[in-house]
């Protein structure tokens, strides 16, 4: 009986968990979304897929973040808590076209 008590008092610990998980997808040389909306002061999971053949680097300096992608595949990478704010990132391999922005509410 005490599991099944501490089983539910963790409940909402986990859905808030669930609910830090982003997803940027990168194709065509372009992040999808180009905006992100995610909450002020959370720690967040960003995952990453990259859907073109070719690597693809994840940047950004207010972030200090650096990542690259593999062609077809995925990476994950943890940010904030963050201030509010807007936070650009970019792909450094096709900064023409993949670009993009974090904004944190």
């Amino acid at each position: 009986m005490k599991n099944l008590y501490f089983i539910l008092l963790l409940l909402p610990l986990l859905a808030t968990a669930a609910d830090a998980d982003y997803t940027l997808i990168i194709k065509e040389h372009r992040f999808q979304p180009a905006e992100l909306t995610i909450p002020a002061g959370q720690k967040i999971k960003l995952l990453i897929d990259n859907q073109d053949a070719t690597a693809e680097e994840f940047e950004s300096h207010p972030l200090n973040r650096e990542k690259v992608i593999a062609g077809n595949s995925k990476a994950t990478i943890y940010i904030g808590p963050l201030k509010a704010g807007s936070y650009p990132f970019f792909g450094e391999f096709n900064e023409a076209t993949a670009k993009g922005v974090i904004i944190v509410k």
